[in-house]
């Protein structure tokens, strides 16, 4: 089958599927993406938490808790253990831990508004990916909105007064697994091979040894467990709940991709995003004013809801063969 008649067949089953399933788990995706951000950045930043690694490990480990004791009490199912099961997950599991580290490592140097800025360049890299890996289509006022979004970016980013390389280079590498995460694993949820259960855990399995080794041999793992706020109540309630936020976030993900597409859930991703910059300017405290910033951050906005808008109209869908003059072109070799 060609990447067109796949494309094609994938937009007619979003098509048939119901509105309602596809608004929920959108908004059930921005609502954890939302806390998940927030509590992060407590940890990351308020407490000082000194290893985001660290922290993504208890995501993994509670992600590999919560399915495997589901599974044992049937709540729900997915494929044993077997020898194809790597073969049938790659790449994912390299990019799913290069999107965990990345994000939680520029969660901690970047202020909020400014994270949440960058991050909207996963959306024309996850419309490029699904370009190239999916042969889908779009139509011309979906790359308009997107480019919108990607014009307030660099105008906000342009006048960022607290600038860190560091962190700049963490957002743009979690961008780039953020896009390549949601269009791979958008095709490797198929019911009939891992399904969504089956890609969330053998992909928490394959990575957390690996994390703790690493963690170990740079010293990461000793500085967590040394860390002083572990008899702090609150500090510990605030990383459990961020343990499974990450599994929540990482669930609500390929449910949302599930229903709609993969640029879809990242343009979510961005609207969610309006509520956490402007949350951010008010009680961040790391949040320097600068009217071509503020101008910026509006104009991402602005983009996002428009897009967000013929969403919901439907017109998010891959553009079909009579639309293809108002369809991003693609080069078919």
């Amino acid at each position: 089958m060609s990447a067109g008649q796949a494309a094609e067949e994938e937009a007619d089953a979003a098509a048939a599927s119901p509105a309602l399933p596809r608004v929920l788990s959108a908004l059930f995706y921005g609502m954890c993406s939302f806390l998940t951000v927030l509590v992060n950045k407590a940890l990351l930043s308020a407490y000082s938490f000194p290893s985001p690694m660290f922290l993504g490990i208890g995501q993994m480990v509670a992600t590999i808790l919560i399915l495997y004791v589901s599974k044992l009490n049937k709540i729900v199912d997915f494929p044993d253990f077997d020898k194809s099961i790597p073969v049938k997950l790659f790449p994912l599991p390299l990019i799913y831990v290069g999107n965990h580290l990345s994000g939680l490592s520029s969660t901690s140097k970047l202020s909020l508004p400014m994270f949440t800025v960058l991050r909207k360049f996963t959306i024309p890299l996850t419309l490029l990916l699904e370009i190239i890996i999916l042969g889908k289509r779009y139509p011309l006022n979906i790359i308009v909105s997107v480019f919108a979004i990607i014009l307030g970016a660099f105008i906000a980013a342009g006048s960022d007064l607290s600038f860190n390389l560091e962190g700049y280079i963490f957002v743009l590498l979690n961008d780039i697994f953020t896009a390549a995460n949601g269009v791979y694993t958008k095709q490797k949820i198929d019911p009939k091979e891992l399904g969504k259960y089956g890609v969330l855990f053998y992909n928490a399995c394959f990575m957390v040894i690996p994390t703790v080794i690493i963690s170990f041999s740079t010293g990461d793992f000793q500085r967590a467990t040394h860390f002083q706020h572990w008899t702090d109540f609150l500090f510990v309630f605030q990383f459990i709940l961020s343990c499974l936020l990450g599994f929540l976030l990482m669930y609500s993900t390929v449910l949302c991709s599930h229903y709609n597409s993969a640029l879809t859930t990242t343009v979510v991703g961005a609207v969610k995003n309006i509520s956490i910059a402007y949350i951010g300017m008010l009680i961040g405290g790391d949040y320097i004013f600068s009217m071509l910033n503020f101008v910026g951050l509006n104009i991402c906005m602005a983009g996002g809801l428009r897009y967000s808008f013929l969403t919901l109209r439907g017109n998010s869908k891959p553009a079909q063969h009579g639309d293809e003059e108002n369809a991003l072109p693609v080069s078919k070799r």
